[in-house]
């Protein structure tokens, strides 16, 4: 029987409904769908338009957006990617361009085997770098400073008892916990003695004067775990450590860990990845370094990134060279050394117990008047970018503007506007790039701190979280051209550091950072940074994606890099065109992070995006 509603239709359009009948009522529908569809999209584009996404905080509304945006994207047709994988067990402290069997296999030897090279890389599927099982959130600075755990370094326990180094032997290994002791035993009667030995040697009253006299930024090579960089941070000096990788004990990672500025570098075959002129005292105790080898080239090196009048601090407690193949005498190692800092104009300034401290000189002059056979002075502009460039046996810098006696500078991290111009940069422009990031850092903090407080639940054992300037130690700046946000993190007093990373292809902004006693590297963003995984708590990125758009290295790789050296629980803020962002939050989400995109609201087509990576427990 059929129904009354079809016994209607039937007297209106008879037994069959006429197919135009048909077509029109789908056409209705369909016309009907892309209405709705439309006042929809449209009220959804309003969000996204004019975001209150952390207005009030109101995560719920950001959440909808997010989401909104994913489901668009698909109805667009744009595949979306699948999440990356774990890398295995085997990579939980990777480090690329660091791989010892493929370097001698492509023939590289006579210690060339154990140095940078990301030419020889061998392509591996992408996947994100896990951490190692006993991984612990690191303590909150200061603490965090003298305890770590040791489940988040690659040091075994036979390695730590086996150990000579001096500032190895610093250390306490726990049931879970390296513990260091920065007043015994390194050296002669503690790091702080030692540290006012080298002040009194070269002239000062303590070591409370480095500052006034010209010294603040210090190149530590071969720097154990950290222990003198550490008292040097304390006394408001710039310490960096560079130390040679190593696949297990790393000094570099080590120092990392504790909230101390490190990286990974070596003396081989290759210039450090610093101008010239860079740094006001390098220091050597210890350090594994023959340095009248392969001509005196490498303390050739040490003599490019010294200023005039700068210090070399090198300290042997055994009595002979570390890291030469047959022990040789005090006697015996000094005498090279003598004849090759009279080659290149270093007077020895002091000698006392194993400790001997040479001056680079600040006379131009003295290059013309040496008696012995001289080394050659380097052609002007030879060392424009100083990347990862072979050893050179000529001397540097001696036609540079910037060659000023370190005594002869502005003390503090401020430059005068005579010092700004030696560096070709207009005074008005930095003060306006400077104002600019003490009101960025001031919105930065205002966004991470509700975040921080609502997503790092409060752990067992934990009081109530601290403010997060306690909780993010380590920074990487990614692009910092003239190192503002360094300057604003410092004038907010946020017990941090900053890394300050130039990219090569940009203007070459080092030498001021370097000059207001920051750390800071040249790095080319195409390639992995060289430092071991998990070893920063924030990334910032300033149009560093727009700056790359136009180079040949994936933006994915360079996001599992910036996964791979970011801690769990870390944070990545990224400023750039909306373009460019919102293809990074997509990238983001691939690699697993939490990702957010934030409306400045200027009027500009620039956007935040911060993201935090999770703390993948597998």
């Amino acid at each position: 029987m059929r129904s009354s509603w079809f016994n209607k239709v039937s007297v209106i359009f008879g037994p069959r409904p006429p197919l135009s009948w048909l077509l029109l009522c789908l056409v209705s529908l369909l016309a009907i769908i892309a209405v709705l569809g439309s006042s929809s999209s449209n009220a959804f584009d309003s969000v996204t338009a004019t975001p209150d996404i952390y207005l009030n905080y109101r995560r719920l509304k950001e959440q909808a957006a997010v989401d909104y945006l994913e489901l668009k994207s698909l109805s667009l047709g744009a595949s979306r990617q699948r999440e990356l994988g774990l890398c295995g067990k085997e990579r939980e402290n990777y480090v690329p361009c660091y791989n010892v069997s493929a370097n001698l296999l492509v023939g590289l030897i006579d210690g060339e085997e154990l140095d940078r090279h990301c030419e020889v890389q061998r392509e591996q599927n992408r996947c994100l770098v896990r951490p190692p099982k006993e991984y612990k959130t690191p303590l909150r600075w200061p603490a965090g400073r003298d305890v770590i755990w040791s489940g988040n370094v690659k040091i075994t326990k036979d390695q730590f008892l086996s150990s000579g180094s001096m500032t190895k032997r610093l250390m306490l290994l726990e049931e879970n916990q390296i513990a260091f002791h920065s007043e015994d035993g390194l050296i002669f009667d503690g790091v702080k003695d030692y540290s006012r030995q080298i002040a009194e040697m070269i002239g000062l009253g303590s070591d409370s004067e480095f500052l006034q006299a010209g010294v603040q930024n210090v190149l530590d090579i071969g720097c154990g775990f950290g222990s003198f960089g550490a008292h040097l941070v304390s006394l408001k000096l710039m310490a960096v450590c560079i130390a040679a990788y190593e696949a297990t004990g790393s000094q570099v990672q080590l120092a990392l860990e504790r909230g101390l500025p490190a990286i990974i570098g070596s003396f081989i075959s290759r210039q450090l990845p610093y101008p010239s002129l860079s740094f006001d005292m390098v220091h050597c105790a210890q350090c594994g370094i023959v340095w009248d080898k392969k001509d005196g080239m490498l303390l050739i090196e040490v003599d490019r990134v010294l200023k005039p009048g700068g210090y070399f601090v090198l300290t042997s407690p055994s009595g002979k060279l570390q890291g030469s193949s047959v022990g040789i005498k005090k006697r015996n190692m000094l005498t090279p050394m003598e004849e090759l800092t009279q080659k290149i104009c270093w007077s020895l300034l002091a000698q006392q117990d194993e400790t001997f401290i040479w001056q680079k000189t600040v006379d131009t002059d003295c290059y013309a008047s040496r008696k012995q056979v001289a080394i050659p002075l380097c052609k002007e502009g030879h060392d424009i970018q100083s990347y990862y460039q072979p050893l050179v046996s000529c001397i540097s810098g001696t036609s540079s503007k910037r060659w000023i006696p370190i005594q002869n500078r502005s003390a503090g991290s401020q430059l005068s506007s005579a010092e700004l111009e030696v560096h070709g940069v207009l005074p008005e422009d930095f003060f306006e790039d400077l104002q600019i990031w003490r009101s960025a850092l001031k919105n930065y903090w205002s966004l991470l701190t509700p975040l921080i407080f609502s997503d790092h639940p409060k752990r067992p054992g934990d009081e109530d979280p601290l403010p997060p300037f306690n909780m993010i130690r380590n920074v990487m700046d990614m692009n910092s051209h003239y190192g503002g946000l360094n300057a604003a993190f410092l004038e907010e007093k946020k017990s941090v550091w900053v890394m300050n990373v130039v990219p090569i292809r940009a203007h070459n902004t080092l030498p001021v950072i370097l000059d207001q006693g920051f750390a800071g590297v040249l790095h080319d963003w195409c390639e992995p940074f060289p430092t071991y995984p998990r070893t920063y708590d924030m990334l910032h990125a300033n149009g560093l994606l727009s700056h790359l758009s136009s180079e040949r290295c994936s933006t994915m790789d360079l996001f599992l890099e910036m996964d791979r050296i970011l801690r769990p629980e870390g944070w990545a803020v990224l400023s750039d065109k909306v373009g460019a962002i919102e293809m990074a939050r997509t990238l983001a989400t691939h690699i697993r992070w939490e990702a957010r995109v934030i409306d400045l609201q200027n009027g500009s087509d620039q956007r935040l995006l911060v993201c935090q990576k999770p703390f993948i427990k597998k």
